[in-house]
């Protein structure tokens, strides 16, 4: 995330709760039923009229969404897609073991350092025949997120989106507020907004995701980009002084968050910036999908998380990407090419944008005249930005985002003080899963 992100991540009513990581799913044992393939478990090797898939879009408006191209798909090419969709949470949180198993064919499913994880364990199939087909529809930035670490290609990219500071522009005139460009500016207004009884940032933490977001933007906007990917990576010190310096600006800023906000959902934190009681809201594009009044949706706006360290500026965007990958052993491998063929192509895009236009398409070739002016923001940030992250738990391994950071996370939004005790034991906990 989503756009969250992602983007593209787009989040399902809760996102990683259930079991606390891939560690823990596969702890419980391939006896235990968990995350499984549909009915067919792909369908039989004389099925070639279906193709099953594993969905993680278990919200209303993405759930649509891909429903409506798999219809699409259906009458072009007469292969009917069987879905099976999981609560993003514990599609996530029980990735592992699926794959594992005896996973559906095709599955949904994140760019970067997510997919090339899995990619690199064998748990998914190499598609270059896929894209000799579709390459001409993606830029190379979009080609290079879809490949693993051995250069094939193992993802086709659908959507994409940005996190931002997102507002009610009719709030922002009517109090006087001036969009904030610096860190001084940031804190300034948000010490107005509660002078004028306003919850100046929204924040619903619950999920255990969206602090993550948080983190990497005051990461990046601190150190800049190259140190943020070489923590993610396992290959810098969590116990270094740039990474106490961010704590000690989010300790800063926290006071100013809502309060309560390991209890709350990410939607519920989202009705309060519709309902104005919040300025703020630092989140996906996806927030959108809470506003379901048109006039409430055309007031929504968004300014990019401001500067803190000149030397950086803004130049860096987290805009992650979502997409499908093969299983590793698909049963109907026809019928599963086909389907990603078409996943590729605008047509698709351009279904899935106009039941879902909190997104923006992965492909140039996508036709973008119908964007709303939100659309056309998001695009003109991600396509402005010097870099690209695709969020904590896509750009580092999926074990320690979900088994480390997210728990550290929570404990420092209860009690921010003991911030050194706490990054030493995240320093070690990562030492030893990126060891593994």
């Amino acid at each position: 995330m989503h756009l969250t992100p992602s983007g593209l991540s787009v989040p399902g009513p809760s996102r990683r709760t259930l079991l606390r990581g891939i560690g823990g799913a596969a702890a419980l044992g391939a006896g235990v039923p968990l995350l499984s393939a549909c009915g067919g478990s792909g369908g039989t090797a004389a099925d070639s009229k279906t193709v099953t898939l594993g969905s993680n879009a278990s919200d209303a408006v993405p759930k649509k969404a891909f429903a409506e191209i798999y219809a699409a798909f259906k009458k072009q090419s007469g292969i009917t897609v069987d879905v099976n969709t999981k609560d993003h949470n514990t599609f996530q949180e029980q990735i592992n073991t699926y794959l594992q198993g005896t996973p559906d064919d095709v599955f949904h499913w994140f760019a970067g350092y997510r997919m090339q994880f899995f990619a690199a364990k064998g748990l998914a199939s190499p598609i270059d025949d896929v894209w000799d087909k579709i390459g001409g529809n993606f830029p190379e930035a979009m080609k290079k997120l879809s490949k693993g670490a051995d250069g094939k290609f193992y993802f086709v990219p659908l959507y994409t989106y940005p996190w931002a500071l997102f507002y009610r522009k009719s709030v922002f005139q009517e109090k006087g507020y001036e969009v904030p460009t610096t860190w001084d500016q940031l804190i300034a207004l948000c010490k107005q907004m509660e002078k004028d009884k306003l919850v100046p940032i929204a924040f619903g933490d619950k999920d255990a995701w969206p602090a993550m977001g948080t983190f990497d933007q005051l990461n990046f906007r601190t150190n800049g980009y190259d140190f943020h990917v070489e923590l993610m990576a396992g290959k810098a010190s969590w116990t270094d002084a740039k990474v106490r310096k961010v704590f000690d600006l989010w300790a800063e800023l926290l006071p100013y968050h809502q309060e309560g906000a390991v209890g709350r959902t990410w939607q519920d934190a989202a009705q309060t910036l519709a309902s104005k009681k919040a300025g703020m809201y630092l989140l996906g594009t996806f927030v959108g999908q809470q506003f379901t009044n048109k006039n409430d949706l055309d007031d929504l706006d968004f300014f990019a998380f401001p500067e803190i360290d000149p030397a950086y500026g803004q130049d860096t965007v987290e805009a992650p990407t979502d997409g499908f990958m093969l299983s590793k052993a698909p049963k109907n491998k026809a019928g599963a090419a086909k389907l990603l063929e078409f996943l590729g192509t605008p047509e698709a895009e351009q279904i899935y944008l106009k039941a879902d236009p909190n997104v923006v398409a992965a492909s140039t070739k996508a036709d973008t005249s119908s964007y709303s002016p939100l659309q056309k923001k998001a695009y003109e940030m991600i396509s402005g930005a010097k870099s690209l992250t695709q969020f904590m738990d896509r750009d580092s391994r999926p074990d320690f985002t979900s088994t480390v950071m997210q728990p550290a996370l929570q404990k420092f939004i209860r009690d921010p003080k003991g911030v050194d005790s706490l990054l030493s034991s995240i320093e070690r906990q990562k030492k030893t899963i990126f060891a593994s």
